[in-house]
């Protein structure tokens, strides 16, 4: 497998495979119906959207797409709808949840019910793909969405999380920098305290398909320079693959200040339940939202394929 470094050659992969099908929760928004028409459009996934119909339909008038090939089930209440994509996905009628036009509380609520969700007992974690084109890689970053402020042992889940989506890229080790502000040790400073809990931990072989190492400042992470100028020699240094983010403030602004300022594109999926889930802004652009969905596909069809292989051995 190629190891996935642009958007585009994702695109191309998830197309080399069979379509899988997103439920999307609440899709009475223009760029959510955007994104789902693109999925159709593009032959990247089938879009079955949940919520009000007349309200998606008028959505779909005033952004200018056809959702003639779409799926739309009539649920007017919001978290009615939402329960209900979940639970397409729960008994495999779809193959990926997505939050539409919905607060994420009552979208995450949805999934992580008893009854009819998707959750499997592993902490749930957030990861950004940014397309860092002079860097030539998708650069995830986590968690900038779902956990608010995870001690150590939430970081190495969160970390752990992160590494298969890095070995679904097509990484076969991939790097983790734990950040902070600085790349010394500092008592007054947690984050950096729970970087080298963390990085020792991967000395002692407890991250078996990756490597963790911090702390570090982002420059440091992301430049070899940068890295040589402060003397720091280690395999991930300058070489990070996933940027681990102390809280998800850090997170949340490293993210938008690549959209915002830099006018980059990214991608985001939760990782830990059941099935891929798409769980973006109400901010982000369709394009945000379509690359997302095709992450998400991609994801699943790689499970699959895992599956299917692991069966015939």
């Amino acid at each position: 497998m190629p190891e996935i470094r642009t958007f585009e050659l994702l695109l191309s992969e998830v197309k080399a495979h069979a379509r899988k099908r997103v439920a999307i929760a609440c899709g009475d928004m223009e760029s959510v119906v955007e994104a789902a028409a693109r999925a159709e459009a593009e032959d990247v996934a089938d879009a079955i959207l949940f919520g009000d119909k007349k309200a998606t339909e008028t959505a779909a008038r005033n952004a200018g797409v056809d959702l003639s090939s779409a799926e739309l089930i009539d649920i007017p209440d919001r978290d009615e709808a939402a329960s209900e994509a979940v639970r397409w996905v729960a008994r495999g009628d779809a193959d990926i949840a997505m939050k539409g036009r919905i607060h994420t509380d009552d979208f995450l609520r949805a999934v992580l019910q008893r009854q009819d969700g998707l959750r499997t007992g592993k902490l749930l974690s957030h990861c950004f793909l940014l397309e860092v084109a002079h860097l030539n890689k998708l650069l995830i970053v986590t968690d900038g969405a779902m956990n608010i402020a995870p001690n150590f042992e939430q970081k190495a889940q969160i970390a752990r999380n992160a590494i298969s989506v890095g070995r679904l890229l097509g990484i076969d080790q991939p790097k983790v920098a734990v950040l902070a502000a600085v790349e010394l040790v500092n008592p007054k400073m947690p984050a950096t305290q729970d970087a080298a809990i963390l990085a020792l931990m991967s000395s002692r072989g407890q991250f078996e398909q990756g490597i963790v190492e911090g702390p570090f400042a982002l420059d440091n992470a992301i430049s070899q320079k940068a890295a040589a100028v402060k003397g720091i020699d280690n395999p991930v240094a300058g070489r990070a693959d996933i940027l681990l983010v102390p809280d998800i403030e850090a997170g949340n602004i490293l993210t938008k200040s690549f959209v915002y300022l830099a006018q980059g594109r990214i991608a985001g999926v939760v990782i830990g339940a059941g099935a891929p889930v798409v769980l973006t802004s109400r901010a982000d652009t369709a394009e945000s939202k379509f690359l997302s969905i095709a992450t998400a596909v991609y994801s699943a069809q790689m499970q699959s394929l895992s599956v299917k292989i692991g069966a015939r051995r």
